[in-house]
């Protein structure tokens, strides 16, 4: 971490709040002696928390008040017109004033990408935001965007969506030109609806590094660095991978120890079990980017723990320290340009 770095946290949001956001900050600011924290909710219980770690407000740890909190299952409509006051609008406020560089909540998502996206505002040139995060392969992360943010989708928001994760992907990874699949039924070009082709024929014309059509299980195989679908097809393909993933632990655990035998070959098994649990833990890849926004805005898992919200914060600061809205920006005033010219 070269520059400091200012994150503002909503502290109340999310299924535990401040028992999990006060301890990762704590961590985090240890961990890296740039950063700067401003722990956003009700004041005393904040100081509180503090308290029980043996800690207190300081230059780099700030607190700012206040007086509401955005519930997990309030509408978005009314934390963006009832609760002007909640942690969540504030930290997103603190963004928007240019206090903070970027903003971290583990509370309700539509609430989160609602408010942000009437405070901040969309990028010029993008129609819709998109929730990407990472996600573990055999090869490394890929990030795959919609997340859930968008149901029904265009043909062009789906290149929008390729353009923002690609400069997301070569940003947070060091990759001049990431490689882009486009998530489909099968990898011919019959395959798949109107939509998706047309996508795809955008996705070819384009500067982007398109290599054509994957399917679900090339995702975690890690065949391209940026897998693009729509909202509703990426939010169900994210649960059912966390629902698989959930399946095999227990049966794991389950099989290990289901007589004495079993229990010693998980006992002798002990040390690769843990390295893959490290490997393919969920925690670590936690922090979904809401992109094309005028501002950087990450969303941590609702029951998120402290390390969970840690690796959001981290991801908050990789989007910071690379100026990612900025370049998301460049990248599209050059596809405007391309056409115009075309």
């Amino acid at each position: 971490m070269s520059e400091n770095v200012t994150i503002a946290l909503d502290a109340m949001g999310g299924d535990v709040g401040p028992a999990v956001v006060v301890p990762a900050t704590l961590r985090m600011l240890k961990e890296m002696p740039r950063l700067t924290l401003v722990l956003v909710g009700d004041e005393a219980v904040l100081r509180q928390e503090l308290a029980a770690h043996d800690a207190k407000a300081s230059p780099r740890l700030r607190l700012h008040h206040a007086s509401q909190k955005v519930e997990m299952d309030d509408k978005p409509s009314l934390a963006l017109r009832g609760k002007k006051d909640s942690s969540m609008r504030v930290a997103i406020d603190l963004v928007k004033s240019g206090e903070a560089q970027a903003c971290v909540s583990a509370g309700n998502t539509g609430a989160l990408m609602a408010t942000a996206r009437f405070v901040l505002k969309m990028l010029p040139g993008i129609d819709r935001p998109a929730i990407c995060s990472a996600l573990p392969t055999m090869s490394g992360p890929t990030h795959m965007l919609d997340l859930g943010a968008n149901v029904d989708t265009s043909a062009e928001n789906l290149l929008e969506f390729a353009i923002m994760g690609s400069v997301l992907t070569s940003a947070v990874q060091n990759l001049a030109a990431p490689s882009v699949g486009l998530l489909n039924i099968g990898e011919e070009e019959v395959k798949g609806n109107e939509r998706v082709k047309e996508a795809a024929r955008l996705l070819s014309d384009s500067r982007l590094n398109y290599v054509g059509f994957v399917e679900g299980d090339d995702i975690y195989r890690g065949c391209v660095d940026v897998v693009v679908c729509d909202g509703f097809v990426g939010n169900v393909a994210l649960k059912t991978s966390e629902g698989v993933a959930k399946m095999i632990s227990n049966a794991m655990k389950e099989e290990f120890s289901r007589n004495l035998l079993t229990r010693l070959a998980g006992l002798a098994a002990l040390p690769v079990l843990n390295a893959l649990r490290r490997r393919i833990d969920p925690r670590r890849y936690n922090g979904a980017s809401l992109l094309g926004l005028q501002g950087i805005v990450v969303k941590s898992h609702g029951g998120a723990d402290v390390l969970a919200f840690t690796c959001a914060i981290r991801e908050a600061v990789k989007e910071v320290e690379k100026n990612v809205p900025q370049r998301i920006s460049k990248q599209l005033e050059a596809l405007l340009s391309e056409r115009q010219t075309a």
